[in-house]
């Protein structure tokens, strides 16, 4: 029995597809939410960490987008915005109001493909959590619970047009710095 479920176990691994790890970065359970990637390596102010990849999708398209990325989709000829669903490592990387990295987006006009990838916006020390602000909109803005000084209580794109949109049961859980409506 047991040797039987050791070849089930072996063709269950084998069948799975995985993540290949990036230079860097660790996926780790995190403190903030779920798992995160922390750097395993120095990374300096502007420094890139690492290009992501995922699926892209135009903005018209049905697949639950809860965390993909919302990119301009100007010269793609998919629509004013685009959605790129991670399915590598940065896929793992959480929100915090007071971010490590920026994402950066372009469009490939040759590979007619989305390029993203992630640059430090201030020394990152090794074990450190990698993270960059999710900066929802108000219709999908959610609890914050990055644990930063700077929280601002809800992850959502500080606008003020924006947080006008806030529902109250999120308006409620605001904190400073956020720019008030």
């Amino acid at each position: 029995m047991l040797a039987a479920l050791a070849v089930v176990r072996s063709i269950v691994k084998m069948n799975t597809p995985h993540m290949p790890p990036m230079d860097g970065i660790r996926v780790v359970a995190s403190s903030i939410h779920g798992y995160g990637g922390v750097a395993t390596k120095r990374f300096a102010r502007g420094e890139t960490l690492v290009h992501g990849d995922g699926v892209l999708y135009p903005e018209d398209a049905e697949f639950d987008d809860t965390y993909a990325l919302v990119l301009p989709g100007e010269d793609s000829g998919l629509g004013e915005q685009v959605f790129l669903d991670l399915t590598c490592q940065t896929r793992w990387f959480n929100h915090s109001c007071d971010p490590n990295t920026e994402v950066m987006g372009s469009w490939d006009r040759e590979a007619q493909a989305m390029r993203v990838w992630w640059v430090a916006l201030r020394n990152i020390e090794i074990g450190e959590e990698i993270t960059y602000d999710y900066g929802f909109v108000a219709e999908v803005a959610e609890p914050c619970a990055c644990g930063s000084s700077l929280c601002r209580g809800v992850i959502v794109d500080d606008d003020p047009e924006n947080l006008a949109r806030l529902p109250d049961h999120l308006r409620r859980l605001l904190r400073a710095p956020a720019r008030v409506a």
